[in-house]
């Protein structure tokens, strides 16, 4: 049996609640693939798009009442968390149910520990929320003091920081989740931010589900090209030249870096939601190994 973390692009849930719920049901199925073939799997998701839109919301209602208190970031992330994993659960036990399994699938609203220190507080790339003119976010940056950033050419976005997490403070509500036999969502959105020490979570595979069925290099170009591995020399080098966008590819493939470097035996992939269980027996997806401390089969 294989410890497999399965993290959800929040691009991939889609940009509304129908779609969310259409992809987590789509999801479900890739996902108890993974169970039915005996993997212990641990659930987390990406939530740029989502917790966007409730940010947004929570703004409109201080232009309507401007008595209401500012509603932070970490409370929108914790929103998220909850109504993402919702859906995530309802849709998993059915799934389970439909092939006569019986397991049960929790969220925990999971903090994580993070550094004052870490070079991304002052460096803002994660876009979240909808796409805007210059005008209108310059307007949110002179209002509320946002970090704003033009993306990818397609309109102007709110950016927050991604820093490193250092620990997951409700680890512990998570490992005796995993003992009594449950599927655990959890550290949605990188996690709400908080300042504290600790250990981590050891799974064997760490696997981002994304809308992608592989890694790419030249992104766009005619000379584009899809990638089945990648060590962490390649990482490295691939990150240098500057072929993975920020706020994007980049992060996903930063994940997994420090993943695998963290102990011997790990691999990392990152796979297209129906890809699931092939990813996992190296048959899909792009794999990220660390050849200097091995890798299990």
């Amino acid at each position: 049996m294989k410890k497999i973390v399965v993290a959800l692009g929040g691009n991939a849930l889609g940009k509304t609640l129908t779609e969310q719920l259409k992809a987590v049901e789509y999801t479900a199925k890739a996902i108890a693939d993974l169970i039915e073939d005996g993997n212990e799997v641990v659930i987390t998701h990406g939530n740029g798009p989502q917790v966007g839109k409730i940010d947004a919301a929570m703004n409109a209602l201080l232009l309507e009442d401007p008595t209401e208190e500012k509603t932070s970031l970490s409370m929108c992330v914790a929103m998220s968390q909850a109504y993402i994993g919702y859906d995530i659960q309802n849709a998993l036990r059915k799934e389970l149910m439909l092939r006569g399994m019986y397991k049960p699938v929790v969220t925990i609203i999971t903090q994580v520990e993070v550094s004052n220190d870490d070079p991304a507080m002052k460096h803002p790339t994660k876009p979240i929320g909808k796409f805007m003119t210059r005008e209108q976010a310059q307007r949110l940056k002179d209002r509320y003091g946002y970090a704003i950033a033009e993306d990818s050419g397609r309109g102007w976005r709110r950016v927050v920081a991604s820093p490193q997490p250092q620990y997951i403070i409700e680890i512990d509500a998570i490992r005796a989740s995993l003992r009594e036999g449950s599927v655990v969502v959890c550290c949605g959105g990188g996690g709400i931010p908080v300042r504290r020490k600790g250990d981590y979570l050891n799974a064997d595979i760490l696997m981002i589900l994304t809308a992608i069925d592989k890694v790419k290099i030249r992104f766009g170009k005619p000379d584009e090209r899809s990638l089945d591995s990648m060590s962490l020399a390649d990482v490295h080098r691939y990150i240098d030249d500057g072929e993975f966008a920020e706020g994007s590819m980049l992060p996903k493939v930063e994940a997994c870096a420090t993943f695998v470097k963290a102990a011997p035996g790990r691999k990392a992939i990152i796979a297209a939601l129906d890809q699931a269980s092939a990813a996992v027996k190296g048959k899909a997806g792009t794999t990220v190994v660390n050849l200097e401390l091995g890798m299990r089969n």
